[in-house]
């Protein structure tokens, strides 16, 4: 971020709580097959009243989820462990993430404080400043879709098609997605379809997150020096 490499970020609900309790509490992990049975999955309730939370206030001050939980990770996140957190890393730099969610597919919509309007609407923003974004990618922006296999791929083929429908050019820009296997949303959301009749580059590129994106990283950083 600091190095201008990264100028917005987009996250499906999964990264977003994952994110938002390495910020709160320095790690995210559950047992699932331990605590399924009798129905623990997912019931933190630091997580789920913390991020509703979040969500209710991103209505009245007009911010998307992203943003919103950016916030709340500042407000109440510890200083020992909030600089693991992304949303608070690009909330405090004033770069962009956006958080596109299924209703469902997400722990926090158990919690007792969800509130479905409230969670449709501040993702639904962030979609509008997703798709803004999207826009921006015209004439050599670049792309990336990292393990996301199913949600991703869907928000960013949309946000293209509502790019190009409302009359803006969008071509000549670059896609790659990163991850272990590849899947078949990835491939031709990502990397093949945006890019037809229009002039542009996919790439598919296979490997543990843990060991390509700290190359790709040091890859940028030494071409910047």
């Amino acid at each position: 971020m600091d190095r201008g490499f990264v100028t917005a970020i987009a996250m499906n609900g999964a990264a977003s709580i994952h994110d938002f309790e390495l910020g709160l509490a320095g790690c995210t992990s559950e047992d699932v097959e331990a605590v399924l049975p009798d129905g623990r999955f997912g019931s933190a309730e630091e997580t789920g009243r913390l991020m509703n939370q979040a969500i209710a206030r991103a209505a009245g001050d007009a911010i998307g989820m992203g943003e919103a939980l950016g916030a709340e990770l500042d407000a109440a996140a510890p200083k020992e462990t909030i600089e693991y957190s992304v949303l608070w890393q690009a909330w405090k730099r004033s770069i962009p993430v956006t958080v596109h969610v299924a209703v469902g597919t997400d722990t926090p919509h158990t919690h007792p404080a969800a509130a479905g309007a409230a969670i449709g609407a501040a993702t639904h923003r962030d979609f509008r400043l997703f798709s803004s974004l999207v826009r921006g990618l015209n004439g050599g922006g670049v792309y990336l879709n990292v393990g996301s296999a199913v949600v991703l791929p869907e928000v960013f083929l949309k946000a293209v098609s509502v790019v190009r429908n409302l009359g803006y050019e969008l071509g000549n820009f670059t896609t790659a997605n990163f991850d272990f296997l590849q899947h078949y949303r990835p491939r031709f959301n990502v990397v093949e379809r945006p890019h037809a009749g229009s002039r542009g580059k996919g790439y598919a590129i296979t490997g543990h997150h843990e060991i390509m994106i700290p190359l790709l990283a040091a890859l940028l950083i030494e071409a910047g020096a």
